[in-house]
């Protein structure tokens, strides 16, 4: 025979806040810029993830990736050789 005053299915010291997803709370991380303003710009959109509840942070991350993979990738492009001049030597 249970209490009608207590309610066994429920933990008392449990916070039922616990049980929903969590409000969107910034993480502090501090972003120092880098001097390359298109690295900058990316790295200034992890800022989003402050307003966003965790399961839209995956977006964001993948974009900002992709982006700063892309300014990887451009470092290793050669820039196109200038044409020679014309060597009469030949």
């Amino acid at each position: 025979m249970t209490d009608a005053g207590t309610d066994s299915g429920t933990d008392a010291g449990a916070d039922p806040a616990a049980d929903g997803p969590a409000a969107a709370a910034p993480l502090g991380v501090g972003r120092e810029p880098t001097g390359l303003p298109a690295v900058d710009a990316l790295l200034e959109r992890l800022a989003e993830t402050d307003h966003l509840a965790a399961d839209g942070h995956l977006a964001v991350y993948e974009d900002v990736h992709r982006g700063l993979r892309a300014e990887l990738t451009s470092l290793d492009a050669h820039p196109a050789a200038a044409p020679r001049p014309h060597d009469p030597r030949s």
